[in-house]
């Protein structure tokens, strides 16, 4: 019985183990730089859990789309709106104001409104809608 002894060199490489090294590098690479992206962070205040029992007089700020503003349903002139938050302001220090900025407002007026709560050191919030409704 003869044995065949086949030392003949190989005339091709598999490639295929490459291959899936480089996709498995791709991937690597992929996620870990998206894994880099920095982002924002927030500090979200946490809900206190006894309700507040104090009693603190609310402001609501319309400003309207030709640019009118409204306090409380009076219409006001910036000048005025000053004047009115900081006497509310002097009667009560906890008061706050919510502004309601109609969608087709200018932002610059909306702007200028959240400017003059925060040069009065009046707390504000923004009132929106739900979408769809």
């Amino acid at each position: 019985m003869q044995v065949q002894d086949d030392t003949r060199p190989y005339d091709s490489i598999n490639v295929t183990p490459m291959l899936d090294l480089a996709y498995v590098l791709l991937v690597v690479f992929i996620l870990m730089t998206t894994a880099s992206v920095q982002g924002l962070t927030v500090n979200m205040p946490k809900p206190s859990n006894k309700p507040s029992t104090e009693q603190h007089e609310l402001k609501v700020v319309q400003v309207m789309p030709d640019g009118a503003l409204l306090l409380n349903g009076a219409a006001v002139s910036l000048t005025e709106l000053e004047r009115h938050l900081s006497e509310a302001r002097g009667r009560d220090p906890g008061m706050s104001v919510a502004i309601k900025g109609d969608a087709r407002t200018h932002y610059a007026k909306v702007v200028a409104v959240i400017d003059l709560c925060n040069r009065l050191q009046v707390s504000m919030g923004l009132v929106t809608s739900r979408i769809g409704t």
